[in-house]
């Protein structure tokens, strides 16, 4: 299998992954860079994240554009993806998700914060994205490229940006990597919200962070994790080696 096939197979276990965990549900999508041209990307037609199969993945540019079948229905919210790959050289995987867990945090004064060790990547503190702010009254959709840049830069070099009202962007270095951040920021989003209720509440220190990231930054960390979120999800994931 050619490593584009192989990127397009964790793709599609992607999205089926994300659909099981209830990150996405009928909406919402997850891309990767292309492997051999930083300047495109795969992301699926669009379909709703649980039905993603290989056929279904469409190569795009950064501005939008599929290369090819042009004519096939694609998610008005791409360019979140485009315009996150062409700000951040870093970034090889984006998840765009309506998880309602997050949204009191989108719409209230009270930050998103780690309070978990395994939701330690979504940063110290996570900024709000609000869309009213740059274009007024619109229809809360990222639906072009001045969109998606303004979003970028609210994100700036972090992993994870809110949207108000609507949901979450989330960045990271591997597609294993975001989809388990992914996965725990409505966890971590959820756990809060509980502590806040009860009273004080022991955020992960900014030290604490660092030191998981760089734990984090061996690909084998993800292994474990892949291969439990495939089997619930019902799709085979073939492992990397183990060292």
């Amino acid at each position: 299998m050619s490593t584009l096939d192989s990127l397009i197979r964790d793709l599609v276990v992607a999205n089926r992954i994300l659909a099981h965990e209830g990150v996405l549900d009928a909406y919402g999508h997850v891309s990767v860079r292309h492997p051999s041209d930083p300047g495109h990307y795969l992301l699926s037609r669009s379909r709703s994240p649980q039905l993603v199969s290989a056929d279904d993945i469409l190569e795009y540019s950064l501005e939008g554009q599929a290369v090819r079948r042009k004519g096939e229905s694609q998610y008005t919210e791409r360019h979140i993806h485009g315009a996150i790959y062409e700000a951040r050289t870093d970034v090889q995987a984006v998840v765009h998700s309506h998880a309602d867990e997050v949204l009191p945090f989108s719409v209230s004064s009270v930050p998103l914060r780690p309070v978990i060790h395994t939701a330690s990547g979504i940063g110290a503190r996570v900024p709000v994205w609000d869309i009213r702010d740059g274009f007024g009254h619109t229809d809360l959709l990222v639906s072009n490229m001045e969109h998606g840049r303004d979003l970028a830069q609210r994100l700036a070099g972090g992993p994870v940006v809110l949207m108000r009202g609507h949901g979450f962007a989330a960045a990271a270095r591997a597609l294993r990597e975001v989809v388990k951040t992914s996965v725990y920021i409505p966890r971590n989003a959820r756990v809060l919200t509980e502590a806040l209720r009860l009273g004080d509440v022991k955020y992960l220190s900014q030290e604490e962070i660092d030191l998981r990231f760089a734990a984090d930054a061996r690909p084998e960390r993800f292994e474990r994790a892949w291969e439990y979120w495939s089997l619930r999800a019902g799709v085979r994931s073939k492992s990397r080696k183990r060292r």
